[in-house]
């Protein structure tokens, strides 16, 4: 995992951790946290892009609300994911980290909550990591 810490983050990656780290000290629970990630995750990189493509909205499809319950995780959980990203970098032998790095840690480090978020988008993290370096993940399936 040391070698994990000094891989270099993607442009793109690297615009999702600032808008993460801009966004999560003002939000008031861990769903709050989750949300403001996929706010982050569904316009940039190759993640935005099969978001996108399966439109995922930045609002709910449903008017079941997502709870608010869960305490923050704090600002420490950026380390958290870009260190979890890291080492998925360095698992997949990537040169940098990319934002389906992402996106595997933040899953990982969610878990439910953010299944959760990306349900009342209409998806989840199994249909979006089965189309990870799919050119046209709209037609897949």
């Amino acid at each position: 995992m040391s070698d994990a810490r000094h891989i270099p983050l993607s442009q793109d990656a690297a615009l999702i951790v600032a808008l993460a780290g801009t966004a999560i000290p003002f939000a008031h629970s861990a769903e709050d946290e989750a949300e403001r990630w996929l706010r982050a995750l569904r316009l940039h990189g190759e993640v935005g892009r099969i978001m996108q493509a399966l439109g995922v909205s930045e609002s709910p499809l449903t008017d079941d609300p997502v709870s608010h319950e869960t305490p923050p995780f704090s600002e420490q959980v950026l380390e958290r994911v870009t260190r979890g990203a890291a080492a998925y970098t360095a698992e997949r032998g990537g040169d940098s980290v990319g934002t389906q790095d992402l996106l595997r840690a933040v899953v990982e480090i969610y878990g439910k909550l953010f299944e959760r978020v990306l349900y009342v988008r209409g998806t989840s993290a199994r249909e979006l990591i089965e189309h990870l370096g799919d050119p046209h993940p709209a037609r897949s399936g």
